[in-house]
């Protein structure tokens, strides 16, 4: 069983400021997010200019961020930040929701269409095959940082990873089931899990960065490639929630889903019914 590294989350330390990685993640998703742009724009297969790309870039972050954030707050966390609401400020400890980020990207991508008088789904389409390498590294951050592992699994598993920071859930899953759980923590002092950072990272990150650039390198009809991007996200992360541990203060929902799960499965019908949608419109 491998080890998780246990990253200080702090890359630099300048006295009562610090630098951490999970900021630094996000810092270079924003920079992949410009660069990917101009080099759409240089191939001339948008109406976009790099001037557009800034502004687009502008809303976006906030939309990221405030949306992000506002989500998770929300969505996994609620009853804890409404008692401890100057805690919501604290976005340096973790706490992200990608499923309130894509909320807050859109109402922003909304307001840059109406300003700049486009087609909201013409922006759309432009920023979908941006997202994914932006993704893939948050869930750096998020593997460098400790937080959100995957579940347990056979500790003979060339995959299987002992995570430091989940020693609460390890101790009471031993008390739980001493008879399987017991052996594995008296040699290991962790149990073993599946790094589920890493598959998002692969899945949600490289993989639907590689289908979405291929497929928009040629004109596609308006909203289509917005429509793959919402239907490939929210499969890929459906499938990763299986190997992803639930959150303690949320578990499993209704049918033994996961509330990751719930709120892509909207994603999945909208996407695959547009994406139908777009075929038919186009043939």
């Amino acid at each position: 069983m491998m080890i998780h590294p246990n990253f200080d989350p702090v890359l630099i330390h300048l006295g009562p400021l610090a630098i951490r990685w999970y900021a630094l993640s996000y810092i270079v998703g924003f920079c992949l997010f410009i660069w990917l742009g101009r080099r759409r724009i240089k191939s001339g297969q948008t109406i976009f200019t790099n001037e557009l790309l800034e502004d687009l870039f502008t809303w976006g972050v906030f939309g990221v961020i405030l949306g992000g954030r506002l989500g998770y707050v929300l969505f996994y966390q609620s009853s804890y930040y409404f008692s401890h609401p100057l805690d919501i400020l604290k976005i340096w400890q973790g706490g992200m929701s990608f499923h309130g980020g894509f909320i807050g990207v859109l109402v922003a991508m909304w307001l840059f269409a109406c300003k700049h008088k486009v087609k909201f789904w013409a922006v759309a389409d432009f920023v979908a095959p941006l997202i994914p390498l932006g993704l893939a590294c948050g869930r750096i951050g998020n593997f460098i940082n400790g937080e959100l592992w995957g579940r347990v699994t056979s500790a003979d598993a060339f995959w299987a990873m002992g995570f430091p920071h989940a020693h609460d859930d390890d101790v009471a899953l031993v008390k739980q089931d001493p008879q399987q759980w017991l052996p594995v923590w008296e040699k290991f002092q962790m149990l073993p899990r599946h790094p589920s950072q890493l598959y998002e990272f692969m899945l949600e990150g490289i993989v639907l960065f590689v289908i979405m650039w291929l497929f928009t390198k040629k004109p596609r009809p308006l909203g289509q490639a917005s429509m793959l991007f919402l239907l490939g996200y929210g499969v890929f992360r459906f499938i990763v929630e299986f190997a992803r541990e639930p959150d303690d203060y949320l578990g499993l929902l209704a049918m033994h889903m996961s509330m990751g799960q719930w709120l892509s499965l909207p994603m999945i019908v909208i996407g695959a019914v547009g994406f139908a949608y777009t075929c038919k419109k186009a043939a």
